[in-house]
C-alpha cells in the first residue's frame, strides 16, 4: 500500500461526538498496524467490579494485598475474556511478548501475570486489560480520515497512570488543544 504510515506506538485520542459511544473520550494505544489491520488497547477504561488481585485469585496465582488496588481495564469490544498484560520492556517472556513503540511491550501469558507483581523480576510498570480495538483493512484509516480520532505521541506516564478519568484531557492537553474548542461535529472541507 503507497504511502501507507503505521501508528505502532502512537496514541488514538477520541474526538468529541465520536458515534460509537464505546470509545467516547477514549485514548487507545495501537499495538500493531498494518495495511490490513490494527489493533489498540484502550488504557482509560477500569473494568467494574474487577482488581489485578481477584483475576489473580482466579487463576491461583498469589498476590501482595495491594494488587487489590490496581484496576483491571476494558482494553476494547473485541474478545473481552482474553486477557493482555502491557508493560515496558524491562521484563520479556521469550517467545510471548510483543515489543512495539519506544519501551512497551504486550504479553498475554499468565506468566506476565505473575510478573506484574514481582517487585523484583517483573516488569517496572503493567497494566492488565481484557479484550482490544480492532480494525479491519482501511477501517482506521478511514476513521482518521473523517476526524474521528486524534494521534499523539506516547507518554509512559500516561499510559500507566491509573488517573483513568483524566487520561482523556490530558491526552488532548499534550497536543496544545483545548478540549473546550474541539467541536463534536466531523466534516469535509
Amino acid at each position: 500500500m503507497d504511502g501507507f504510515e503505521s501508528l505502532v506506538g502512537r496514541l488514538l485520542v477520541a474526538m468529541p461526538g465520536i458515534s460509537d459511544t464505546r470509545f467516547e473520550h477514549a485514548v487507545i494505544l495501537v499495538c500493531a498496524h498494518g495495511p490490513d489491520h490494527a489493533m489498540g488497547l484502550r488504557l482509560d477504561r477500569p473494568a467494574p467490579g474487577v482488581d489485578l488481585k481477584s483475576v489473580l485469585a482466579k487463576l491461583e496465582t498469589p498476590a501482595p494485598d495491594a494488587a487489590a488496588q490496581r484496576a483491571v481495564l476494558v482494553g476494547g469490544p473485541v474478545e473481552r475474556e482474553r486477557g493482555f498484560v502491557l508493560h515496558t520492556d524491562d521484563w520479556m517472556a521469550p517467545d510471548a511478548s510483543m515489543a512495539f513503540g519506544d519501551g512497551l511491550a504486550m504479553t498475554g501469558t499468565r506468566e506476565a501475570l505473575a510478573a506484574m507483581v514481582d517487585p523484583f523480576a517483573g516488569p517496572r510498570r503493567a497494566v492488565l486489560l481484557l479484550g482490544y480495538a480492532g480494525w479491519g483493512e482501511g477501517q482506521l484509516e478511514d476513521e482518521l480520515g473523517e476526524n474521528v480520532w486524534l494521534t499523539a505521541e506516547p507518554d509512559p506516564d500516561l499510559i500507566f497512570d491509573p488517573d483513568y478519568a483524566g487520561k482523556w484531557s490530558r491526552a488532548i492537553h499534550a497536543l496544545g488543544i483545548d478540549p473546550a474548542q474541539l467541536s463534536g461535529q466531523s466534516g469535509r472541507a
